[in-house]
This record gives structure tokens, sequence and C-alpha cells, in this order.
């Protein structure tokens, strides 16, 4: 597999599509990071990391659904820096995402966080994807 985040986005946005509740992802420190994240933004419900079968082990991801209407909180997940092309953007040109209603993921020295954190914090980096 030569791109892992592109896989997660991938098993993330087909769950979704089938409605399932929970998903299993093979686990790496970036894909951790990236869950921290979208915990915190409140995009998923809940997420456990189960050290098992692989030498990483698995993430456990509980999808967030409105109760009302059974519409997930993700509307889509987009993957903007490939292995073949990789985007940086420093901290005066922040990607806006839906006009400030989604979020960017990004890779910075200071560890992965959204755009809005890097944009405090006057760091740029690699943009990972955009959630909204």
């Amino acid at each position: 597999m030569t791109d892992p985040i592109a896989d997660y986005l991938t098993r993330l946005r087909n769950a979704i599509k089938a409605n399932h509740r929970v998903v299993e992802i093979p686990a790496s420190n970036l894909k951790k990071e990236i869950t921290k994240i979208l915990f915190e933004q409140g995009y998923i419900l809940n997420y456990k990391f189960v050290e098992g079968d692989t030498p990483a082990g698995t993430i456990k991801i509980a999808l967030k659904y409105d109760p009302a209407d059974r519409v997930n909180a993700i509307k889509d997940l987009k993957r903007v820096s490939r292995p073949g092309l990789r985007q940086y953007t420093g901290y005066k040109d922040m990607p806006r995402v839906l006009n400030g209603l989604g979020i960017a993921i990004l890779s910075t020295s200071r560890g992965v966080m959204t755009n809005k954190q890097a944009a405090q914090e006057k760091i740029g980096g690699e943009v990972l994807c955009y959630v909204y």
C-alpha cells in the first residue's frame, strides 16, 4: 500500500455510505492523531485503540449519526496531499474549507493539527485532508 492515509479515509467513506455504526482500521501513529482530531472536532462519536493482530493494532471508530434523520456528521473526506504530489502551506496561506465550516488536517513540525490551530500557532505544514 503506497498511501495509508488515503486508505484510512476511504474506509471511513465506505462505512458512512453503507451506514455502518463502527469501522475498524489498521493503526499507525499518524492515523491515531487524525482520529483524535476527528473526535475533538465532533465528527465521530467515539474511538478505541485496540492492540492485537498487527504490531500497531487497530482503531475502532464509532461513527456519529443524527438520530432524527440518520445523516452522518461527516459529509465528505478529501485527500489533499498525495505521495506523488505533496501540498504544503504556510500559516499566512492557510486553506479555508467550506468557508470555515469544515477543517483541514495538517502535519506540522509540532504534530498533527487542524488549520485553525496551526494558524494560531503561526506554523505551516503539509495539508493531509479536508473534512466537512
